[in-house]
């Protein structure tokens, strides 16, 4: 009887540990983050459709396009050249290159959503922080990938968020190294209750990376 009482106590205790968790992941800054750009509405998607834009030098533009098929689990891929559909579930040695590009591809696009999404990667809080391009002061939320995971594991991205937990602009910094390239995030657009930023400038005000033909269903 009393080992019984002392198992009991014991998975109220880990059954206690659990909900703590869990409430301070629903309370992190992460997840307000995710949640203003619409996270909430995001299991009612089966697909997101969009052309990823860069602007490599002033003569040159690339362009790719993706739909990805959420339900289901696979990607279409589409440029200039070529098209094909692949399989998210996939061994990794099998996937196919290109799916380093759709990753890279909808961090840009969806980056809040990995907030919630991705597992290892640790972060760090700044209040009263300066955005490096605006000036204007923000909280900084820094992301710092682990170094295991991923096409490029350990890099760290310091966002700067303004008081609706929105993404103004971000520093990607590879490998979290001290350096990195500030870029703003804006003209934000809502489809079905998600947001999407849709143009990121560089600090010269130059539009850098942007999306078009953007469908949700």
């Amino acid at each position: 009887m009393m080992k019984n009482i002392k198992f009991i106590l014991l998975a109220m205790v880990f059954v206690s540990f659990l909900s703590c968790k869990s409430e301070e992941a629903e309370d992190s800054l992460p997840m307000k983050v995710a949640k203003a750009y619409g996270f909430d509405n995001f299991d009612k998607l089966t697909s997101i459709a969009y052309t990823w834009n860069v602007q490599v030098n002033p003569e040159i533009v690339r362009s790719r396009d993706w739909k990805w098929n959420i339900k289901e689990r696979t990607v279409l891929f589409a440029d200039a050249d070529t098209s094909f559909t692949y399989s998210l579930d996939l061994p990794k040695e099998e996937l196919p290159k290109i799916d380093g590009g759709f990753i890279n591809d909808k961090y840009w696009l969806m980056f809040p959503f990995q907030l919630v999404w991705d597992t290892g990667y640790t972060y760090v809080v700044m209040e009263d922080a300066t955005a490096p391009i605006s000036g204007d002061k923000c909280t900084q939320l820094t992301i710092i990938y682990n170094d295991a995971d991923g096409y490029t594991p350990g890099d760290a991205y310091d966002l700067y968020l303004d008081e609706k937990f929105m993404i103004k602009e971000w520093v990607f910094r590879r490998g979290n190294g001290v350096e990195g390239r500030p870029i703003t995030w804006e003209n934000e657009k809502e489809f079905k209750g998600v947001k999407f930023a849709t143009e990121h400038k560089n600090d010269e005000g130059v539009t850098f990376i942007w999306f078009t033909g953007i469908e949700v269903q």
